[in-house]
Order: C-alpha cells, then structure tokens, then sequence
C-alpha cells in the first residue's frame, strides 16, 4: 500500500520544508528581480504554503477555491472556481455521470457564495496579493484530479504573473502530466501512479495543523 511507511511525512510543516527545498532549487535557475510570492490553498495547503514561503523567503497569502460537486453527492467534486475565475470542470467525469455543464450552475452559484464568504473570514478587507510581473508559487496538500489546481491557475492567469509554479508534497502522475500544460513548473516530492484524495491524508499524519488565520497571512518574506 503506498506510502510505505518511509516515505510519509511527520506532518504538513515537514512536507513543506522537505517541498521548500525542490521549490528553491527550481527557483534559483531564474533571474527574479522581487520577492516570489505563495498562494496556498486553505485548509491543507496552508502549513504547506507557509513552510514553504519560509525555506524560499517568499510573500505569503491565500488564494480561495471551492469545489463543485454532483446534484446528488456534493463531497464528488466534477469542477471547481477560485477567487474572480471561471469554473472549471473536469469534461470526462461529468460524461461519465450523464451531465451538462449547465446542470452545475446552481452548484457554481452556491459555492460562489460560500468562496464570497471565506473570502471575508480568511482575508476581510485586505486585498489580495498582487501577481502581476511576479513568481507565484501555488501550495497545496496534495493533486489528484487536478481540477481545483486548474481552476486556480485559471484565476491565477488573468493577473498577468511571469512564472506560475504549481507545488504539493504528493501528486497523481497523470495529473503532473496533465497541469505541467498550464504552469512553468509543476514541483512534488512524491509523485504515485494510482493516487486518491484520501491517499494525502495517508501520506501526512492527520495531526498536522490546518489552521488558517481568519483575516490576515502572515508574510515569512517581508523584513
């Protein structure tokens, strides 16, 4: 069963260092005049993101994203938005189930609310990061279908950033292959043929933290 026990990590601080140095040796192949910046996705990808943001001295800040799941099993998730993108859908898993895009669209407006809502709990009245011209390095807890990655990198896009890397401690190959269209980069530790969603929970001991700040992030970059 994978991970064998050798290759999971302590907790998400300890994927985020181990996945801080693959980041920082990609990074120093560039010619960067300003501080990179990482965007991790709450909840998982928070201790992620910011050990991370550490081990390269980078700004720090979140970006919001909500999955968007069948009529009848919301915890499917066939698509996803992020802050002021289009959704994204996963094509093949909505064919599979017989659906239309337009069957989602009060599922997209639903989460459009909620992602309205933990934009003002995670952030409240700070802006967002300003991307254009920078690094952007984007953290999470792990990839499997790729499609929230997509729609963050889609979001990601409209601000005109010089470099997008996408990391996480854990990947599904095929989604690297698949992401690695979108992105300068696509970073990992571990990188599994056949990986689920609950395989991340298996990889990183379920007492790491995943406690994000209700209205600022922190900058482990700024002096």
């Amino acid at each position: 069963m994978w991970p064998p026990e050798e290759e999971r990590f302590a907790d998400r601080t300890a994927a985020g260092r181990m996945l801080g140095t693959a980041v920082a040796a990609h990074l120093r192949q560039l010619d960067m005049t300003h501080a990179p910046l990482v965007l991790a996705l709450p909840r998982g990808g928070v201790p992620v993101g910011f050990a991370v943001a550490e081990a390269i001295r980078a700004d720090f800040d979140l970006m919001i994203a909500r999955k968007i799941g069948l009529p009848w099993q919301s915890d499917q998730g066939v698509g996803a938005i992020a802050e002021n993108g289009p959704p994204v859908f996963d094509r093949s898993a909505l064919a599979c189930v017989g659906l239309t895009i337009s069957d989602l669209a009060p599922a997209v407006q639903r989460e459009r609310v909620e992602l309205r809502r933990r934009q003002e709990r995670y952030r409240g009245s700070r802006p967002a990061a300003e991307v254009t011209g920078r690094v952007v390095v984007i953290v999470d807890d792990g990839l499997a279908t790729g499609v929230t990655a997509r729609a963050v990198i889609r979001a990601l896009q409209t601000g005109k950033p010089a470099h997008i890397v996408f990391a996480a401690p854990v990947c599904a190959a095929e989604s690297v292959d698949l992401l690695a269209r979108d992105v300068n980069a696509v970073i990992d530790i571990h990188s599994p043929g056949s990986f689920t969603p609950s395989a991340c929970t298996t990889a990183i001991s379920p007492r790491s933290p995943t406690r994000t700040s209700p209205t600022s992030a922190p900058r482990p970059g700024a002096p």
